[in-house]
């Protein structure tokens, strides 16, 4: 707008300001949208800084870490932000940085000084909403009185949303953990808080949250690291190859962040290479000294020194991540997809080898669990074949059925918790041994019909796995397994399971297949 003539000017504001404005109401509004046309200006061309940092500055009231109230003045990583941040956003940041306050910060600004915007912030869950929501309620508490009674009236104003009516303008946070968060919203901000902890579906949740931004609508999504798997994971490592623009914040920005002098003399060799390479103080060292005493192994994910350790080295992975990194790096594709390219094959079957079809099986809905089958030679441990899919258990047992006669006859291990029970009856009730066709057994565990997956047989099994991925001699195949192991972690009562938000499907059906592949090995007998 500030690049046309002063009269086109005129009538594009006349245009847009409300109806019933007093004329001093009008001269407030017209001052709040010339704020928010200069807060958009990039870098000039001698080298100004932004507006907004400005602005922020002027406008905007926080409580600081003393618990003093005091002006948004932007610290390192802000700055940083403000100074490269394009449309669409990612940042990967070390704790308490001070990220979310600005973004918040900025879209506020936003919302009040361009009449007609819908801002949505996501937290990761109710608790976090509502502190990002006090942040914003402070903002708004501590303009001017004036603008409260006048243009920025608020008529509506509940636990996390505002609305300005004078202005056609909202602003919102929402958790996550609401399933329908940001729906039926057409958006011109939208901010996505800790996404690397995102409950359930959090790449379908994200999904949604983007499709609902308007063209040219400002995106940021934003964590700490957690595990090197997930949406959040997944979309920093593409940031570069796309729209988004990437920043990284390690901890040493934040300058409260020092402890007791460690004198050079007294560093270690690595110590020593990170303070020359990043310029780093004695005070900074024993900052870090003393949170790798307390976090212990979670240092590198809550203090983030580099973009990929801070990933490999967080989320707790039952699996060495490192080498599953190099596996996924080196997986090769499938010769053959069959069934409908559910059924990825890397290696075909050979005459006079045995096999094992490890089944893990689901309902079937379309949001529910995949059902899952491995193959694996029983000599060698050889990862064969994978299928995974949607399916419900009678189509999963004729896939089961096929597969194991297409390999020699192989035993079909199906693990008979929940929905493995409907699977074994379709195998026990349709024709497992048609007129010439190859015969196949159906694995029995103490004469019952399937496997036990129990709180005493789950340690070993993953155990076997995590023997495959150790191994170093390539025996897993399947970069979708892979991936799958990345996302097994231990929570918090002690049990490893798949992270929120991700499936174990090929992971449990590979336990079943090597588990029972050691019984077959063992001699075992239908």
């Amino acid at each position: 707008m500030l690049g046309i003539d002063g009269g086109t000017q005129l009538k594009y504001l006349a245009e847009r300001a409300p109806d019933g404005l007093t004329v001093a109401e009008y001269g407030e509004w017209l001052g709040l949208v010339l704020l928010g046309e200069l807060m958009e200006q990039p870098l000039g061309a001698a080298g100004l800084e932004r507006p907004g940092l400005h602005l922020s500055e002027q406008l905007l009231r926080v409580r600081g870490k003393d618990g003093m109230l005091r002006p948004l003045r932007a610290n390192r990583a802000q700055r940083s932000y403000e100074e490269r941040r394009g449309t669409e956003n990612i940042v990967l940041k070390a704790r308490q940085m001070g990220i979310t306050t600005w973004v918040a910060g900025r879209m506020f600004l936003r919302t009040i000084l361009r009449p007609g915007t819908l801002t949505v912030q996501v937290a990761h869950n109710q608790t976090a909403a509502e502190e990002i929501f006090r942040i914003v309620q402070r903002f708004y508490d501590n303009l001017p009185t004036a603008l409260h009674d006048s243009i920025l009236c608020r008529s509506r104003d509940n636990r996390r949303q505002m609305v300005f009516s004078r202005l056609d303008s909202e602003y919102r946070v929402e958790s996550a953990a609401d399933v329908n968060a940001g729906r039926g919203l057409t958006m011109q901000n939208l901010h996505c808080s800790e996404v690397a902890r995102w409950p359930r579906e959090a790449a379908a949740t994200l999904a949604g949250l983007r499709a609902a931004l308007a063209p040219g609508g400002e995106l940021v999504v934003e964590s700490t690291p957690q595990g090197a798997y997930g949406c959040f994971y997944e979309l920093w490592n593409r940031a570069g190859d796309g729209a988004m623009v990437p920043h990284f914040f390690p901890w040493w920005w934040e300058e409260s962040y020092v402890g007791a002098a460690v004198p050079a003399a007294e560093q270690t060799v690595e110590e020593l290479a990170l303070a020359e390479r990043e310029g780093l103080t004695a005070e900074q060292i024993g900052f870090r000294r003393r949170q790798r005493a307390q976090f212990r192994g979670m240092a590198r994910q809550e203090f983030a020194e580099d973009a990929a350790s801070c990933f490999l080295a967080s989320g707790d992975c039952i699996f060495d991540v490192a080498m599953l990194e190099r596996r996924l790096h080196s997986a090769s594709e499938p010769m053959e997809r069959s069934e409908g390219g559910r059924l990825w094959m890397w290696f075909a079957p050979k005459a006079g080898r045995r096999y094992v079809v490890g089944v893990d099986p689901a309902g079937g809905g379309a949001d529910g669990d995949f059902s899952a089958m491995q193959v694996v030679d029983v000599d060698t441990g050889l990862q064969c074949a994978e299928w995974q899919a949607r399916a419900p258990v009678r189509e999963a047992a004729a896939v089961a059925m096929r597969v194991a006669r297409r390999y020699n006859g192989a035993v079909i291990a199906v693990e008979r918790n929940n929905h493995g029970s409907g699977l074994l009856a379709c195998l026990e009730y349709q024709e497992l041994n048609r007129a010439g066709e190859t015969e196949v057994v159906v694995y029995a565990h103490e004469k019952v019909a399937g496997w036990p997956t129990t709180a005493l047989t789950r340690p070993a099994m993953l155990a076997r796995v995590g023997a495959a991925v150790d191994s170093g001699a390539g025996l897993l195949q399947s970069s979708r397994l892979l991936a799958e192991c990345k996302t097994m972690v231990r929570h918090r009562n002690g049990k490893a399971a798949a992270a929120a938000g991700c499936h174990d499907d090929c992971v449990m059906a590979m336990a079943v297949a090597l588990s029972v592949r050691v019984e077959v090995l063992a001699g075992w007998k239908k």
